[in-house]
């Protein structure tokens, strides 16, 4: 594992770690894309009651999280199924989040890593993600391989924004290289 983290499945009692996550790479990442009113009133305390439900209930999917040597969570992710059918997409990436000081240190990848196992683990074989047209990580997806299969437009927060889906239709061939690198 890098710099001293560890992938693990996240427990209710991570929520409130996730939530801090969550919070600051919402803040850092969509600052000029997301209006300035919805980022300043994000609440850590709010989506730490939101994710200690969800996980709790399992609502969100199989999630996991990154923490480092100090046991700090620093990343997480959860995927499960396609919500909205993306034929020939059977499991999404819901979110993949790493903290700002966290990031470009390969964290991204392990954290992308982890839940296409999980995905596959589950039986699907191809799964997509949704990401900010805007949002300069879609890079990333770019760089591990996700190509751009699809495009709409979302009303979120008092804003109308574009959104591209990066599809990986092979993921064993994926985890396979990626087990090879």
């Amino acid at each position: 594992m890098i710099a001293g983290c560890r992938l693990r499945e996240a427990t209710a009692l991570d929520a409130e770690g996730i939530a801090k996550v969550h919070v600051e790479t919402w803040q850092a990442t969509y600052a000029g894309i997301l209006p300035d009113r919805y980022l300043v009133q994000l609440s850590t305390q709010a989506r730490s009651r939101y994710w200690r439900e969800a996980i709790g209930r399992k609502t969100e999917g199989h999630v996991l999280v990154l923490e480092n040597a100090e046991r700090e969570i620093v990343g997480f992710g959860n995927c499960g199924p396609a919500r909205i059918p993306q034929p020939p997409f059977e499991g999404e990436i819901y979110t993949l989040y790493v903290t700002p000081d966290w990031q470009n240190q390969g964290l991204g990848r392990v954290l992308l890593r982890g839940l296409f196992e999980e995905l596959a683990a589950a039986g699907m074989t191809s799964g997509f993600l949704w990401v900010l047209s805007a949002n300069p990580t879609r890079f990333f997806y770019e760089a591990m391989g996700g190509q751009p299969v699809g495009t709409r437009m979302e009303s979120f927060a008092g804003a109308e924004l574009e959104e591209t889906a990066y599809g990986w239709t092979d993921l064993i061939a994926w985890i396979k290289a990626e087990s090879e690198r």
